[in-house]
């Protein structure tokens, strides 16, 4: 992001960006400021996509000393007791999710008075949104203890269907964006997706209809760098998504347009984009660019935030240990409250962070403290 400062732009700032053992993050980003693998000094500028060299897993090489400090912080057993996968869980989420869907379908469909579908229209739409927070699980393959290809990809063909999205695009845009956090270019979310213009006009557009071609447009522009064999494939999983989508809104449509616009039209393209908006400034938009244990953001999520986003609001702690399923992500946070009090890491709810967006006008990935 161009308004961004990058961790390459650090300088080293004393004690502040010290672990308690003594630890220096920006020391170390400096010291690899000489590694042909990874330039953190200066970024060229993007040459077209075909031509872009392969990425150089940026976060990876930044992070070597945030390794160390969460050893030291982090107690191992209790995490690898988080790291256990149960098929169970995950489907009892999923059940959960499948009856959401069910119920405000039923009242979308029965009822025409606004004060009862207008909230089941809201629960829909955060559900469809939902459904990406459980392909996120499959992506990390958080599912089953053992390897099941054909039930995975039954499950990423069954959770990215409702948002239009393809699973194949979604895997390969999320791993390469936990592969280069950090990076304004490698990023792909960071890239192509967050505001380039640091305007409210601009920010508020993410929250309407527009954020479909906008959306759209970026995983474009990185699709025209995978291998022809994917971008086949991320076409048929797409167009797959959009004819369920328009078999549902022509079919509706055609019996009754008022419903259409009650149980498809209005969950998917205006409560959709909140949701998907909502979500992401808890991501990786108030950061400290001069430290990569804080490149994520540390969010306070009450009670009713975890059940709307399904714990995905733990999204710093999901980078620091990307295998722990969704389930656990509220005891990993708690598990993590030492690390947090040693390096003075403060968390902000979802009502500072809108505030920041759009009253303050923040840029995306500074620092805004």
């Amino acid at each position: 992001m161009d308004s961004g400062a990058g961790p390459g732009d650090a300088q080293a700032s004393g004690p502040a960006c010290r672990n308690r053992r003594g630890i220096d993050f920006d020391a170390g980003v400096a010291e690899r400021r000489s590694t042909p693998l990874v330039s953190a000094t200066a970024t060229p500028p993007p040459s077209p996509p075909t031509a872009r060299p392969p990425k150089g897993r940026f976060y990876v090489h930044q992070t070597r000393e945030l390794r160390f400090a969460l050893h030291d912080d982090v107690p191992a057993e209790p995490l690898a007791r988080l790291h256990e996968k149960s098929a169970w869980l995950h489907f009892a989420v999923l059940a959960w999710q499948l009856t959401l869907t069910a119920t405000a379908t039923t009242v979308l469909v029965l009822f025409d008075n606004p004060w009862i579908w207008i909230p089941a229209a809201i629960v829909q739409g955060f559900t469809v949104f939902n459904y990406t927070v459980m392909l996120h699980e499959v992506v990390h393959s958080a599912v089953f203890v053992k390897q099941r290809p054909g039930w995975m990809r039954f499950l990423e063909l069954l959770y990215s269907i409702p948002s239009g999205i393809s699973a194949s695009q979604f895997t390969r845009w999320h791993l390469d964006h936990h592969n280069e956090l950090g990076s304004p270019t490698d990023d792909p979310k960071r890239f192509h997706l967050s505001p380039k213009r640091v305007a409210r006009w601009y920010k508020l557009l993410y929250f309407t209809p527009a954020l479909f071609p906008i959306y759209f447009r970026a995983a474009a522009r990185e699709n025209a760098t995978y291998p022809p064999a994917l971008q086949a494939r991320i076409r048929k999983e797409r167009m797959a998504a959009m004819a369920f989508h328009l078999s549902i809104a022509i079919g509706l449509l055609i019996f009754d347009w008022r419903m259409a616009m009650r149980v498809h039209l209005i969950p998917v393209f205006f409560v959709f984009p909140v949701a998907f908006v909502m979500n992401r400034l808890g991501q990786h938009y108030s950061i400290n660019p001069k430290d990569p244990a804080q490149w994520s953001t540390l969010v306070k999520a009450n009670f009713l935030w975890k059940i709307i986003f399904l714990n995905s609001s733990y999204h710093l702690e999901h980078h620091y240990y990307p295998g722990v399923p969704l389930y656990r992500l509220h005891t990993l946070h708690n598990l993590l409250q030492p690390f947090y009090r040693h390096r003075g890491m403060r968390a902000k709810g979802y009502a500072e962070l809108l505030w920041g967006w759009l009253v303050k006008n923040k840029a995306p990935h500074t620092n805004w403290d």
